[in-house]
């Protein structure tokens, strides 16, 4: 039984690696379907198949992201923040629908798994066992805990290349969006307040490294 009970209403840090630290996302076309598999997943209704999506090109794959955010439909949560480093991916989720983050990693984990292991011939798992959550405990943790998820990349080291991360879309960089962004930098006079206790948040972390049970080791 999973130690922390999900909540409708409240926030959790929900991450995972691969399997024996493994890389999960090996090319950009890994990143953008595992995004898109989010999108199209989040929804309390029965779910097809997005197979034939895998193998399009990355500039078709956009264009299904910007579609498939388009549809009206419930979603299980709302996504605040991510970012999918090579190994490893981090989210901040709020729980809307009952079971909303159970059922969405569940559809997530045995999707993407199957495309990976159909597009590079493997088989067997890909996750490190099931998704780790953790209750975000208040409004303070949540800002700070944006911080680490947005520029996780730079927190573990990973430099600028081979990540995906929400960062450019709260700093306004990109059109449309998947995130919910408001919730936290709605909270700040504007991009550069945010930006700035963002990076001040993750070099304090470089050096402490200890934000107890939010840091994925």
């Amino acid at each position: 039984m999973r130690k922390v009970q999900l909540v409708e209403g409240e926030y959790y840090h929900v991450f995972n690696r691969g399997v024996d630290k493994r890389t999960i996302f090996q090319d950009a076309r890994d990143f953008e379907r595992f995004l898109l598999s989010v999108i199209d997943f989040n929804s309390i209704e029965p779910i097809g198949s997005i197979y034939e999506y895998s193998f399009q090109k990355k500039s078709q794959l956009g264009n299904l992201v910007s579609k498939s955010k388009k549809k009206e439909k419930k979603p299980l949560v709302e996504l605040v923040a991510y970012c999918l480093n090579k190994n490893h991916y981090h989210f901040i989720f709020k729980q809307v629908s009952e079971r909303g983050i159970e059922k969405l990693m569940h559809r997530l984990g045995l999707g993407f798994t199957k495309y990976f292991n159909l597009k590079y011939k493997r088989s067997g798992s890909l996750f490190q066992g099931t998704f780790k959550a953790v209750h975000v405990e208040s409004n303070e943790q949540l800002i700070h805990l944006s911080a680490y998820v947005n520029l996780n990349n730079l927190v573990h080291g990973h430099g600028i290349k081979d990540f995906r991360s929400s960062w450019q879309e709260y700093l306004g960089k990109t059109k449309g969006g998947i995130c919910q962004k408001d919730i936290v930098s709605g909270q700040f006079k504007g991009i550069k307040e945010y930006k700035k206790l963002t990076e001040e948040t993750v070099r304090e972390i470089k050096y402490r490294r200890d934000l107890e049970g939010l840091i994925l080791e």
